[in-house]
């Protein structure tokens, strides 16, 4: 099977003209984001995930990872495949240099962590949670902590986890049960987690663990919940690793796919309890776990376009190669990749990917705007821009990777269904992307209602305002009927978010029975309004075949894509009667 190549020229498309990275440097005041160090990270980034991650995909996926007596083993090769990502500083690109970080925008780690996640998502899924956990350690730690934890993180030589969900709750967090009890200057964390990735390991030497608990007398439900920092290893006073904490990886699960991450559940505290300091203010764990949350967010809808992209390259190279039958316009047998359908599925997994891709990067600039723009206005509207896009990001991206990993299989026919072609691989890994870091419904309804109706369709007015402006600039880029599809798609999405508005004070199932529509709609037509500023920006790139392939795919994306907003737009002005008509006793 094919190994992953970075589309670069792409990447460098996308952060370089359609999301302007001069501009942001300016706005973020940071003169070390050019053009030439994109060039660089992208170049060097794709030799990585090409020759050291790449190779190891199938066989991880083959050989799983193993719960011994001295812990989780590794499938082979991981270890070192880790080592040289952590020791080429490609876990430290956006982090404080305070702490041995870069100082890059985040803007330029989304084509690093694509690369990472598309060459062998098993494996980036632990440098992923661990950038999580440095972000929220960062924002809410305190100094001592920051002082311990945050150099070694960031190099990479200590990972991170993210411990919530426990065996009687998934999204209610509301009942957990593990507690932390205060002793001297820490707390001793009692209580069992399961689902923690890469919980534990043999890659790094110490693993630092992000806990949620509860205190003593903690008030009942979230309002309850403070957050803990629990290492595998306790640290003494000159920075060395001392005791073995009190917590392990009591079992590792079997599951569909990402074979070579280990999932593992965690039990704190069965031999006294295990060590552990408050992070931020007691009963406020929530709101620093969000911090490493919307981080994961974004990186999983980034984690369905690389997937998508690496099935997409998979079932080109497989239709290039596969003789069958003759095609129109063909005299003899050819490859499959003559065929209109065959086609028809490869521009459907191509376009979707890029229009995915512009979206989750386009998140990432607004994420360095909301957070480094040296105008505080600009920082507040990127603020409010991060919170309407994030679930897009993760939710659209999340999803469209189930169709577009599900054609790569078909692609291959019968061979797809057997896994030595490595096409079935890409279903099974993408499969728990709408279901991580919370599912698509919970993605659907923070849409709604979070970023919706609790602003009163302020974020999503402004959106909507800045693609029409986009459609008065760029218009004549596209046919007449393409920008007639995409007018379309922006007045539906208003359509949508004005019924939600008009009609949920009425009908509380509303929200929810139409969150989910409103999310693909919304998805498609910001992939829309993404393709036609792809269309006006490729000309000054200097490579023709690009520039025509590009135009070609947006011609596609507009035409064939794009109009499925139709449907969802239709289903969720239908409301909620029949969605809740049939008892829940006789469904």
């Amino acid at each position: 099977m094919p190994e992953y190549r970075a589309p670069l020229d792409e990447m460098n498309f996308v952060v370089d003209q359609l999301h302007d990275l001069s501009a942001l440097a300016h706005a973020i005041d940071n003169e070390d984001a050019s053009v030439e160090l994109l060039d660089a990270v992208l170049s060097e980034s794709d030799k990585l995930a090409n020759q050291v991650w790449s190779p190891l995909n199938a066989t991880g996926d083959q050989q799983g990872v193993k719960l011994t007596d001295d812990g989780v083993k590794s499938a082979d090769g991981f270890a070192e495949a880790y080592r040289q990502y952590a020791e080429g500083g490609w876990n430290s690109l956006y982090f404080d240099p305070q702490y041995g970080g870069q100082g890059l925008p985040f803007t330029l780690s989304m084509p690093v962590s694509e690369m990472a996640q598309a060459a062998n998502m098993a494996l980036g899924l632990c440098p992923m949670l661990t950038a999580g956990a440095i972000e929220a350690i960062h924002a809410h730690g305190s100094d001592e902590l920051k002082g311990i934890y945050l150099e070694k993180m960031i190099s990479g030589a200590w990972t991170g986890t993210m411990n919530l969900t426990e065996p009687h709750a998934g999204t209610d967090l509301a009942v957990l049960k593990t507690t932390a009890t205060p002793v001297d200057d820490h707390y001793l964390i009692k209580g069992q987690k399961i689902f923690i990735t890469w919980g534990d390991h043999d890659m790094t030497d110490n693993i630092v663990h992000l806990v949620l608990a509860r205190m003593p007398d903690a008030p009942a439900g979230v309002k309850g919940i403070s957050l803990f920092l629990v290492p595998k290893y306790l640290v003494n006073a000159d920075g060395t690793l001392g005791a073995r904490n009190d917590a392990y990886a009591i079992n590792v699960e079997h599951k569909m796919g990402i074979h070579a991450s280990p999932t593992c559940v965690m039990s704190y505290g069965d031999n006294g309890g295990a060590v552990g300091y408050l992070i931020g203010q007691p009963n406020q764990g929530l709101v620093a776990m969000f911090t490493m949350m919307n981080n994961e967010r974004l990186v999983v809808g980034l984690q369905g376009v690389a997937l998508s992209d690496r099935a997409y390259q998979h079932a080109l190279e497989y239709a290039r190669e596969r003789v069958q039958c003759v095609a129109p316009g063909q005299r003899e047998r050819s490859a499959i990749i003559h065929h209109p359908d065959v086609r028809r599925m490869l521009m459907t997994m191509r376009s979707l990917t890029e229009a995915s891709r512009a979206v989750c990067y386009l998140t990432a600039t607004q994420i360095d705007l909301s957070q480094m723009a040296s105008d505080m206005e600009q920082r507040a509207l990127a603020r409010q821009r991060v919170g309407l896009l994030t679930p897009i990001a993760k939710g659209w991206c999340t999803e469209i990777a189930q169709e577009v990993t599900s054609h790569g299989v078909q692609i291959h026919g019968g061979m797809g269904f057997i896994e030595e072609t490595g096409a079935a691989q890409h279903q099974r890994d993408a499969r728990i992307l709408p279901i991580y870091e919370g599912t698509t419904g919970i993605q659907a309804l923070d849409l709604v209602g979070r970023k919706t109706l609790s602003d009163n369709g302020a974020a999503m007015a402004r959106l909507i305002a800045d693609m029409r402006a986009d459609i008065v600039r760029h218009g004549d880029q596209v046919s007449s009927p393409q920008l007639a599809m995409l007018s379309d798609g922006v007045d539906g999405l208003e359509q949508a978010y004005e019924k939600l508005l008009a009609e949920s004070g009425d009908d509380p199932m509303l929200p929810g029975a139409i969150s989910y529509d409103m999310l693909m709609l919304a998805g498609y037509v910001c992939g829309g309004w993404q393709m036609l500023r792809s269309a006006a920006l490729v000309s000054s790139v200097d490579n023709s075949t690009f520039v025509a392939n590009k135009k070609a795919t947006v011609a596609y994306y507009l035409e064939h894509m794009l109009p499925r907003f139709k449907a969802n737009l239709e289903s969720l002005l239908a409301g909620s009667a029949s969605v809740m008509a049939i008892s829940a006793d006789m469904l």
